[in-house]
C-alpha cells in the first residue's frame, strides 16, 4: 500500500487467544459478545499486526509481536497460532530480511508488542543460548518513560515487562530513547497516546494530504476506538485513555484518516465515520 512515496504493509506475527476479561474489562459480556464471540474458554482472538514502512530510504518496523523466545508453557498460555509463520516469515515474503531493517519503533514494551525485538542465538557447545537483537542493524526507538517503567516494574506490570525483550538493546548500543512526540521521517512520526501505559505511543503516516494512524493499544479493537467507555483491563490509566481516545476520534474524523488496528482480527483497517449521531469504524479494504 502507498501513501505518497511512502509504502506500508501490515505484517502478522500470528494470532493469540486471550481471556475476554482482559480485552473488555468492565464491559458486560452480554454487550461485547455481540461484537466478538468467545470460544468455550471465554477467550477472544487478538491479532499481532505489526507495521512495515518504507519511507525516504528507511525501512521502519513498528512493533515486533511476541517473537520466538516463548517456552512451551508460554505458547500454551498465549495459545499462539501462526498458520503462515510469524513476523520474520511475513517480512521475508515482502523481501525484507532482519538485516534490512533500519529502525524499530516500539509503541510500548508489553510482551506482545516487543517480544520479537530479540531472539535466542544458537549457543556454542556447552553454553546457554544468548539473547540478541533480532534486527542487527536497527536502531530501536522507545519512549524514555516507557523504558524506565519497564525496567522497574511493579506487581501488576512485571508479568508483561520482560527484560529479555529490551535490555539487550542497551548492551549492543542499539537503543535510542526518545522523549514525547518524535519525527522519524518527514512522512512518519510518533505521538504520545497516554492511557494504556503512561508513555504509550502511536504512529502517524502523512503525505499528500492523507493521514494514517497506527493505533496500537490506544484501542485494541476498532470497537474500543468508536466507544469511549469500552476500555481494556490492561489499561494502566483507563480514564486517561478515555480522554486520549476522545482527542484522536476528533482528529480521525477531521482528516478522514485510515486507522490501522494492531489486535483486531475483523477490522484491521478502517475509518471512523459519524452516522445518525453515532461514531462507527467502518472496515476499509
Amino acid at each position: 500500500m502507498h501513501l505518497g512515496s511512502c509504502e506500508f504493509e501490515l505484517v502478522s506475527d500470528g494470532i493469540v487467544w486471550m481471556d475476554a476479561g482482559g480485552a473488555f474489562g468492565l464491559v458486560p459480556r452480554v454487550r461485547w459478545e455481540k461484537v466478538l464471540a468467545p470460544d468455550a474458554l471465554n477467550r477472544v482472538p487478538m491479532a499481532l499486526n505489526c507495521l512495515l514502512v518504507r519511507s525516504e530510504g528507511k525501512t521502519i518496523l513498528i512493533d515486533t509481536g511476541v517473537g520466538d523466545k516463548l517456552t512451551s508453557e508460554e505458547q500454551a498460555l498465549w495459545n499462539l497460532q501462526r498458520p503462515e509463520g510469524g513476523l520474520l516469515q511475513g517480512l521475508a515474503r515482502l523481501g525484507v530480511s532482519p538485516a534490512d531493517v533500519d529502525i524499530v519503533v516500539d509503541t510500548h514494551l508489553h510482551a506482545d508488542h516487543c517480544g520479537g525485538n530479540t531472539r535466542l542465538q544458537e549457543p556454542e557447545a556447552g553454553l546457554s543460548p544468548a539473547v540478541v537483537p533480532t534486527f542487527p542493524n536497527a536502531e530501536y526507538w522507545i519512549q524514555r518513560l516507557e523504558y524506565a517503567e519497564a525496567s522497574f516494574p511493579n506487581e501488576r506490570t512485571r508479568a508483561t515487562y520482560i527484560a529479555a525483550n529490551f535490555r539487550p538493546l542497551e548492551t549492543t548500543g542499539q537503543l535510542r530513547l526518545i522523549d514525547g512526540d518524535t519525527r522519524v521521517t518527514s512522512e512518519v512520526r510518533t505521538v504520545i497516546t497516554r492511557g494504556h501505559t503512561r508513555a504509550h505511543q502511536s504512529v502517524i503516516l502523512e503525505a499528500g494530504g492523507q493521514s494514517i494512524l497506527y493505533v496500537a493499544d490506544m484501542a485494541s479493537f476498532a470497537v474500543h476506538f468508536e466507544r469511549l467507555a469500552w476500555l481494556t483491563a490492561y489499561d494502566v490509566e483507563p480514564l486517561e485513555n478515555l480522554e486520549t481516545k476522545r482527542r484522536w476520534q476528533r482528529w480521525a474524523l477531521e482528516r478522514g484518516a485510515l486507522l490501522l488496528f494492531e489486535h483486531d482480527t475483523q477490522v484491521p483497517i478502517g475509518r471512523l465515520v459519524e452516522r445518525e449521531g453515532k461514531l462507527r469504524v467502518i472496515r476499509d479494504t
